[in-house]
């Protein structure tokens, strides 16, 4: 599959391999026709994030075994459906994004002013 581009137009950097996120599980945020979730924001997940998303059915945090998910925690980073996030920021509860790792497909979804206003400022 062909590297996608960022919302910069530069080749898309990893989101994170620890724990291992994307939609292909590795460590992208890049998508393809079957993705149908659009996994293309790179966040930085928090605990309010986390609570927002388990309450709308999509629980990251509880650990599954036995699909080797052990759960996300405050800090890690995910790659999200590009819609789940913009409903977290109408819900105000929005978690940071990295930048360079959000596909350009996001910015079909949310405008990039949008994302510059969550972007995370340091790097790991």
């Amino acid at each position: 599959m062909k590297e996608g581009l960022n919302v910069y137009g530069d080749p898309l950097s990893p989101c994170s391999c620890t724990p291992m996120t994307g939609y292909f599980r590795d460590g992208y945020c890049k998508t393809d026709a079957s993705d149908f979730g659009r996994h293309v924001i790179c966040a930085e997940v928090t605990e309010a994030f986390l609570e927002y998303t388990k309450n709308q059915g999509n629980d990251l945090s509880t650990p599954l075994p036995e699909y080797g998910f052990k759960g996300l925690s405050p800090g890690d980073r995910w790659c999200l459906c590009a819609q789940r996030w913009k409903e977290a920021w109408e819900a105000g509860c929005a978690p940071l994004v990295v930048l360079s790792s959000c596909e350009e497909s996001s910015l079909d979804v949310v405008p990039m002013e949008v994302l510059e206003l969550y972007a995370v400022t340091t790097t790991y």
